[in-house]
């Protein structure tokens, strides 16, 4: 195992060494001075995660799930990429889940050893039935968690394909996963709490991840969610809000639609557009797999 002290994310960072002395102002923006490092490199490895979201994308279309996997922090993001999921997309909550290690009391209160077993890692793939039609994706800032690289090691051992979220190029999971996305913004504000810098970096790439795969999937048209699941009155109004841009349409002839169609924003629009009923635009979509864009071209 690589030795603490020589991971990029354990690094002193020699800009704030005297950040215990400043002013509060000042130590704000040093912190957030510091921020600005994260979006830069994330932007050095948008070819990755490009990859990445390919290879999730063809998974997910052809009935696999995407599985994160993470301790602490790490664990964490992947746990709310996951569960956004649904309310925005309108997936299903089995197609993109999330582990942690050390299970749900994990995410409230850090259960200690739980990262540091590999074998932890392969139960818990087991548990919820990981197979090669699957991807994995193994988040861990420093690249080294014994728990991710278990997972990790089982997902490849059933061919199915991988990709880490680290925060230091050239680390154990790096090299191990078929796709290395290794952001690196430097040594944290306060040294080793990777909860800082790393974690808005890998923030950062799951939301793109998870974005770009479900554009690809068809499930935004132009710039609008038109999966969303109106399971509040805010995304209720979201959706009349949606079909109206869309469509150019008024607030009446919206939500009228939506009213025809159990408020499937997607249905509405072509409904509106195309001058059809619910069920002959639910007909046309499927035809289109599902995109809004696919059936305007007709």
């Amino acid at each position: 195992m690589v030795e603490l002290k020589k991971i990029a994310t354990e690094q002193r960072n020699p800009n704030t060494m005297n950040i215990d002395t400043l002013s509060t102002l000042d130590m704000v923006k040093l912190i957030n001075q510091e921020d600005h490092r994260v979006a830069e490199a994330v932007a050095e490895v948008t070819d990755k995660i490009a990859q990445a979201i390919d290879v999730i994308a063809d998974r997910l279309s052809k009935g696999g799930r995407l599985i994160y996997c993470g301790a602490g922090t790490s664990g964490r993001l992947g746990i709310l990429d996951a569960v956004e999921c649904p309310p925005t997309y309108s997936t299903e909550p089995e197609m993109v889940q999330a582990l942690m290690a050390g299970g749900y009391p994990a995410i409230f209160k850090a259960v200690e050893g739980a990262e540091d077993s590999k074998e932890l890692g392969v139960q818990d793939m087991k548990g919820i039935n990981f197979v090669a039609g699957d991807v994995l994706v193994g988040i861990a800032a420093s690249g080294r968690t014994p728990y991710v690289l278990g997972c990790m090691e089982y997902a490849k051992e059933l061919g199915a394909p991988t990709v880490s979220v680290t925060c230091c190029p050239g680390s154990v999971l790096d090299n191990f996963a078929d796709i290395g996305i290794a952001p690196c913004p430097g040594p944290e504000v306060i040294t080793g709490s990777t909860r800082m810098k790393s974690g808005t970096a890998q923030k950062m790439v799951l939301n793109m991840l998870s974005t770009g795969t479900m554009i690809k999937l068809g499930k935004v048209y132009g710039n609008l969610m038109v999966d969303v699941k109106p399971s509040n009155e805010k995304l209720v109004r979201r959706c009349v809000t949606i079909v109206c841009n869309a469509t150019g349409c008024d607030d009446d002839t919206g939500t009228a639609a939506l009213e025809a169609c159990e408020y499937r924003p997607k249905t509405a629009i072509v409904m509106v557009l195309c001058g059809v009923s619910a069920e002959e635009a639910k007909a046309m979509l499927n035809k289109a797999d599902g995109r809004v864009a696919k059936v305007l071209e007709k």
